[in-house]
């Protein structure tokens, strides 16, 4: 048997809607991308949202509205993907890394308050697997800390201390306290890559918590920043005798095009079948594995709901080494298995910016007998009790080859 980790769901649905653009002569941003960007808003409780090309262009696009640059500080976790640091050194900003709380995948906030200086301008909280951070706490935290907070630009004197940006690649479709991920945070940046539970291959969408009645200043500033600056998209130039158009500021160029909101637009219609098929999935493997020596995130609690992106596991007390020989051997039944995350402190351009994983113990504790199993809507019932079956055995196999060593 094998199991990919995780491939695209896509149907012939979402084929015939990329044959439909392909033969409306519209390809790029167009008709269906302002309807998925209505959509996602509508979806998200807020009044605006923008698509773009993947999360990162949505991450470092909302750096740049806030005006945040060198000599700026924004504070992130240590454990996550590169890009939610690395649009931080693409706007100029010093990085900011904490470690997780013990035991925790999501960054510990009594380490989140002590780093907040009167340069830092932004926090980029992770919602890993799906699981979104406690923003309450976060919130309570940036409140606390307003007196530190020195704005620099109109847009920070509207909020008057740090902006907390979700880093929500994987949270869509979770909830928090009730609240839909995208309403939460200041700002919310979602990822529609390949892998992602909703997917339009690439893209992204950006979402925000209406300020003063900034949701239409935004919203346009954010087309400027993702299209070189034009005042006109294609689709306003379209219009007889509309071509001109000026270009406002020298920007980037990060548009989501219609072929992907096509994908997007069906995967809507398709998403609550999908989030519950994953959650089907989490209660079969925290079933399966109960009677073993691991833990695993929860993704389902009283005040939070996950959008259950992945699976990760804990191998209890047990090393580096042999977790990545239990990769190897579930490889070798066919099954595609995973590691999130690898601390950023571990890579070689965060060491050559002065980061050392022995400041992050907790992160490196997280990571060394971390292993992520198969979770995606592809999967049969009978192929997640092939996987946990395999683990179980595989797991006690591992131990056997230890103590023979020792």
């Amino acid at each position: 048997m094998k199991i990919p980790f995780s491939p695209p769901d896509i149907t012939q649905a979402e084929i015939d809607a990329v044959i439909d653009t392909l033969k409306s002569g519209w390809i790029t941003t167009g008709p269906k991308t302002k309807k998925l960007e209505e959509k996602i808003a509508e979806y998200c409780n807020t009044s605006r949202a923008v698509t773009m090309n993947s999360a990162t262009a949505c991450m470092e696009m909302t750096l740049r509205l806030l005006g945040i640059s060198e000599g700026d500080e924004v504070i992130t976790t240590s454990y996550t993907y590169s890009a939610s640091a690395s649009v931080i050194d693409h706007v100029g900003a010093k990085i900011v890394l904490v470690d997780t709380a013990e035991n925790s995948f999501h960054m510990d906030y009594v380490a989140l308050e002590a780093s907040i200086t009167p340069k830092t301008k932004a926090i980029i909280a992770v919602d890993i697997a799906g699981v979104m951070c406690d923003y309450d706490k976060v919130f309570e935290i940036v409140n606390q800390k307003r007196e530190l907070f020195i704005p620099e630009n109109e847009i920070q004197e509207k909020f008057g201390r740090v902006v907390v940006i979700a880093d929500a690649a994987h949270s869509f479709g979770a909830t928090y306290n009730g609240q839909k991920s995208g309403e939460v945070a200041d700002f919310t940046c979602f990822s529609f890559h390949a892998v992602k539970n909703f997917t339009t291959a690439e893209g992204g969408a950006v979402t925000w918590k209406t300020l003063e009645s900034q949701d239409d200043k935004w919203y346009k500033n954010f087309l400027l920043l993702i299209l070189h600056g034009q005042s006109k998209d294609a689709l306003a130039k379209t219009q007889l005798g509309n071509w001109e158009y000026d270009i406002e500021n020298l920007a980037y160029k990060h548009n989501m095009t219609d072929i992907m909101a096509s994908i997007g637009l069906v995967q809507f219609q398709r998403y609550p079948d999908l989030l519950k098929r994953r959650k089907e999935i989490i209660e079969m493997y925290n079933e399966g594995l109960k009677n073993l020596p691991v833990s695993y995130l929860e993704h389902y609690k009283n005040n939070s709901s996950s959008s259950g992106h992945l699976y990760l596991v804990r191998l209890l007390d047990e090393t580096e080494t042999f977790r990545n020989r239990v990769i190897e051997k579930m490889a070798e039944k066919g099954i595609a298995t995973n590691v999130h995350y690898k601390p950023l402190p571990m890579f070689s351009a965060y060491k050559r910016i002065g980061f050392d994983i022995k400041d992050f113990p907790n992160a490196y504790n997280m990571y060394k007998n971390e292993i992520t199993l198969p979770l995606h809507t592809m999967l049969t019932n009978d192929q997640v009790k092939y996987i946990i079956k395999t683990f179980s055995e595989i797991l006690k196999l591992v131990q056997k080859e230890e103590k023979v060593t020792l």
